[in-house]
């Protein structure tokens, strides 16, 4: 496996998505697991895939497992249905699931608060069969600037994410102008500024888009990056992406957030060869 060069680590901070990476452990148990490979910062996708609105306990349980691990929650989903599963967000899907959406805003905001976490990601949500796409986007809207306002709140900005399309080909949101498009429309609905792109640079070259012409377009929309390699969604230096240039373009670009690891591993510690242990802990 490819080792990112020391000089490319420690310009960047990186951080674990704990939804993806350290599953084979109980939920509390992996910000832990994180820092032992030498991480301080953790990302997740929302915890609880069967309710938006779980126990204060439940919440406080996950606050104290990222403080006695000293890791910085720095990227939570909002309630996204079933994920993993065959789910992509709520937004957008009228009836129960987006009430659920509505309800789990302020739970999701309050609880990136009390973390100290700034950054907030919106699941658009899947095409529903005999819903108007139209109908679908203006209450994707509604929902999305409703969640502005929330973020906005807690100091953290709202991110939107392009997927891929041949793993999520029910999402609409399959390219990086697409997600531009809605995060511009919150913005010009809200005033605020704050909705921002997520650019996970393997859906878009899942959906073969340019990347690098991507990081130019909109590296200063852009609130969070996220990586994996591809083919295979595999840790970097597993398939073909040239993931150290692309995120050193991004860093001339003026992109200076965190880059999460949003990738699969069977062995989540074994994968992090390719970053130098040095280049870990965030900065």
């Amino acid at each position: 496996m490819a080792r990112f060069s020391v000089g490319a680590g420690t310009d960047q901070r990186f951080d674990v998505n704990l939804s993806i990476l350290f599953t084979e452990l109980p939920l509390l148990e992996r910000p832990a697991a994180a820092a032992a490979a030498g991480f301080t910062a953790v990302e997740l996708w929302w915890p609880w895939i069967d309710t938006a609105t779980p126990d204060q306990s439940e919440l406080d349980a996950l606050k104290k497992a990222l403080e006695d691990a000293g890791t910085q929650l720095v990227g939570l989903n909002f309630y996204a249905g079933q994920l993993p599963g065959p789910d992509r967000g709520a937004v957008s899907v009228p009836g129960e699931e987006s009430e659920r959406f509505k309800a789990n805003i302020d739970v999701a905001a309050d609880f990136a608060a009390s973390v100290g976490c700034t950054a907030l990601n919106a699941l658009y949500g899947n095409r529903v069969e005999g819903v108007d796409p139209a109908v679908q986007d203006e209450l994707a809207l509604a929902n999305l600037v409703v969640a502005a306002r929330a973020a906005d709140r807690v100091g953290a900005i709202l991110l939107i994410e392009t997927l891929n399309k041949p793993e999520s080909p029910l999402y609409p949101l399959v390219s990086a102008p697409a997600a531009i498009e809605v995060v511009d429309k919150v913005n010009a609905a809200t005033g605020l500024g704050n909705a921002k792109f997520l650019l996970d640079i393997y859906h878009l070259a899942m959906n073969g888009e340019d990347v690098s012409q991507v990081i130019a377009a909109y590296a200063d929309k852009t609130g969070h990056v996220q990586i994996a390699d591809m083919p295979g969604r595999g840790a970097p230096g597993t398939g073909e992406l040239p993931l150290e240039e692309l995120i050193g373009e991004l860093r001339k670009a003026g992109y200076d957030g965190f880059v999460g690891l949003e990738y699969k591993a069977a062995d989540a510690a074994a994968s992090f060869e390719w970053l130098p242990a040095e280049a870990r802990a965030a900065r």
